[in-house]
């Protein structure tokens, strides 16, 4: 076929859609193996990813199809090939920091977490994602140049009618290929890898889509009754607390540091023979600290909302998307900002330097029974302090103290730190750590944003101390999720002393561990704690510290210092770890080897299998308990539901000085023990920007530049 009769066929509509197609199918093809990672094995595997675009593709572009109208149609066919390719583009970029796809709850969850996203995503493009926008402008181009010309002919309805069906057979035809080499494909749906690797992202999402709405009707359906399962599983599980420990950290105020993208490797890790984080790891053999070596992230796609959830709420986040966006904003919580607040009295707050919609918080925390939240509004936002994801650590802890001060005590207050997050770029003047050489930026850059994390919670401490906070506090320190993705870790392998070409999965989730402290100021029997955890964990530890129990609550993890605490900890996939053993899929890697157990013996496969039917009852259930939104069912004994329509978070800092006047001699704030006088002179910080663009004021920054009125 001469170039003069493949111009002529593209000049009529079934040419144009044709090329569509072409262009679509080829540059998904490309994608696939260019920038996921899909694990296809075979001759097999290989032709269904082959195949996989062509169902959908066709199906989709057919509608245009019945249009006969020629401008209309061909706008519909342009329309439905720009989606797609946009589509296309999000999951590719979504891919590199999430290694997943994009699911229903997280597109509709998008717009609270894109309005706290800058340049960012600017970070994950790549020069080869030109081949998914290029041609889109080249067929615009061609089509208003009349390079390639209109057909005014429509398409015959039977003709139309008959694409949809093949394209429909060439679907089911799809979908027993992949059920042949992937049983209950659909009916598992543990990997979302797997369903693009067989289905395409196309087949994904429209899956997704139906599982999404599935889930709501599900949640529309729900009655107390399905509750009554997963209570049966928490009284089972109920892990008493340690006589020793419980209460020994009563009354005292409760301060939550975030660490933000932070990894247990870091601790008393050196580069090039330079210690990056001194000062945590001075805390973290300090006597008066309970560290955890063995202690694990358990997100998923929604990251750092994920882990708030956990230690909030001792339950899992959601399989996919992020529960504090998709279904925060009507959930009922058993939180531990209202079970301080009802138990122990606590005044509580929030600090964190970014858009208060970002993971859609100002709407969780108040469901949450936070009382007050600190967002961007309450900060100096001039561009010299920020980093991508909101203000500077340093300059949040000591912007923070004009606020915390006026705190209630005993007060809950969590500090979300933000500087050591993807991509990693700190400015020139706050550092002071060199980079690695790994070949990756974002790599390079993770130690020199983790060392600036450490100074700032250097500084904070110190400021604790000055002014007497410290001895009446209790100081819980975590790390959120990993900083480095599986697909980034084999450039880390070499730094960690591990050869790339072995690097697997055992690897990988053993740089899931993020640190877990507990600083018990005047306590001397602080030490490094061995036993097996995850951030669900936390909210029964803490409760038991500060002498609540958890046995009224409906948590899913356990008091890691009780000796009931089972160490199984469950990752969001249905993988999971334990002292001896870790399972990823099917495969059991030893521990103490990292070699994989081909022929287990008889006791390990039984403990595996109970311990996989408790991963995994404990996932469904808190999913059952989080879709159906079940703890509106739920009362626990003495107490009251939060009300989130009691909290406003417009003028968080007039509100505190109210509660200080109208309590006058009976206030318990900072500042009325300091003679009503403000401690931010005991705050000492090399912070540059205090110099320049964040000079300490008398008046927050918020009632200065007028925000709020």
């Amino acid at each position: 076929m001469n170039w003069t009769k493949i111009k002529n066929w593209i000049n009529t509509r079934w040419g144009f859609f044709s090329l569509l197609c072409f262009l679509f199918w080829l540059k998904t093809i490309l994608i696939y193996y260019i920038d996921f990672n899909l694990g296809v094995k075979g001759i097999y595997q290989h032709f269904v990813l082959l195949i996989n675009p062509i169902a959908t593709t066709l199906l989709l572009f057919s509608i245009a199809l019945y249009i006969r109208r020629k401008i209309p149609a061909y706008i519909t066919m342009m329309l439905l090939y720009i989606a797609n390719s946009a589509l296309l583009l999000f999951n590719v970029i979504y891919y590199r920091e999430f290694t997943d796809f994009m699911t229903m709850n997280v597109m509709f969850g998008f717009s609270s977490v894109s309005q706290g996203l800058s340049s960012s995503s600017l970070a994950l493009l790549k020069p080869t994602d030109a081949i998914i926008l290029v041609d889109i402008f080249v067929l615009i181009i061609l089509l208003i140049t009349r390079i390639i010309k209109l057909d005014p002919r429509p398409i015959k309805r039977r003709q139309a009618a008959a694409l949809t069906s093949f394209s429909l057979l060439l679907l089911l035809i799809n979908i027993t290929l992949g059920e042949i080499s992937r049983p209950q494909l659909l009916g598992r749906t543990f990997d979302r890898n797997y369903l693009v690797k067989y289905l395409g992202i196309d087949t994904f999402t429209v899956y997704d889509g139906l599982k999404t709405a599935k889930n709501n009707s599900a949640r529309n359906r729900a009655e107390s009754s399905d509750v009554n399962k997963i209570l049966e599983f928490k009284n089972e599980n109920y892990a008493a607390p340690d006589p020793k420990l419980f209460g020994i950290a009563k009354n005292k105020n409760i301060i939550v540091i975030h660490l933000e993208s932070f990894e247990q490797f870091l601790i008393d890790y050196k580069l090039d023979n330079q210690v990056v984080t001194p000062f945590l790891n001075e805390l973290y053999h300090s006597k008066q600290t309970y560290g955890f070596a063995n202690f694990f992230n358990q997100v998923g796609q929604g990251k750092t909302s994920d882990a708030e959830n956990m230690l909030e709420t001792s339950t899992f986040g959601l399989p996919q998307g992020s529960l504090f966006s998709a279904l925060g904003t009507d959930n009922t919580f058993v939180g531990a900002p209202a079970i301080l607040a009802q138990k122990g009295h606590y005044s509580s707050a929030v600090f964190h330097g970014n858009n208060g919609s970002f993971w859609n918080r100002d709407n969780v925390y108040k469901n949450l029974g936070y009382q007050n939240f600190f967002d961007a509004r309450y900060y100096n936002h001039s561009s010299n302090n920020l980093t991508e994801y909101g203000l500077k650590d340093k300059l949040l802890f000591h912007d923070s103290v004009k606020y915390m001060e006026h705190l209630q005590q005993p007060f809950y207050a969590k500090f979300i730190t933000v500087s050591n997050h993807f991509p990693y770029v700190l400015d020139e003047a706050n550092t002071s750590f060199p980079k690695a050489d790994t070949g990756d930026s974002s790599i390079n850059n993770y130690f020199v944003t983790a060392h600036y994390l450490d100074q700032a919670v250097k500084e904070f401490f110190e400021y604790l101390k000055k002014s007497h906070l410290y001895e009446n506090s209790i100081i819980v320190l975590y790390g959120d999720h990993y900083g480095i993705s599986n697909s980034r870790n084999v450039k880390l392998a070499p730094l960690l002393g591990k050869d790339p070409a072995t690097w697997n999965d055992f690897d990988n989730i053993q740089m899931q561990r993020v640190p877990f402290m507990i600083h018990i100021p005047g306590i001397d029997s602080g030490s490094i704690q061995e036993q097996y955890g995850g951030e669900v964990d936390v909210l029964p530890t803490l409760l038991h510290l500060v002498g609540i129990d958890t046995k009224p609550y409906l948590e899913f993890g356990t008091d890691l210092f009780s000796k009931q605490h089972r160490q199984v900890v469950a990752f969001r996939n249905e993988n999971f770890t334990t002292p001896n053993y870790t399972v990823v899929g099917n495969t059991i890697y030893d521990n103490k080897s990292g070699l994989i157990l081909t022929h287990p013996d008889e006791q390990i496969e039984k403990q595996v299998t109970a311990d996989r039917k408790f991963v995994n009852t404990e996932l469904s259930l808190s999913d059952t308990l989080n879709n159906r939104n079940l703890m509106r069912f739920y009362v626990p004994n003495d107490f009251k539901p939060v009300d989130p329509h009691l909290y406003n978070y417009q003028d968080c800092y007039r509100n505190l000085l109210k509660i200080e006047a109208e309590l006058k001699d009976n206030s318990t704030s900072l500042w009325h023990q300091n003679h009503d006088t403000s401690t931010i002179g005991d705050y000492t910080s090399d912070a540059p920007e205090l110099a320049t663009t964040d000079k300490p004021d008398e008046n927050p920054p918020y009632l200065k530049q007028g925000h709020l009125k």
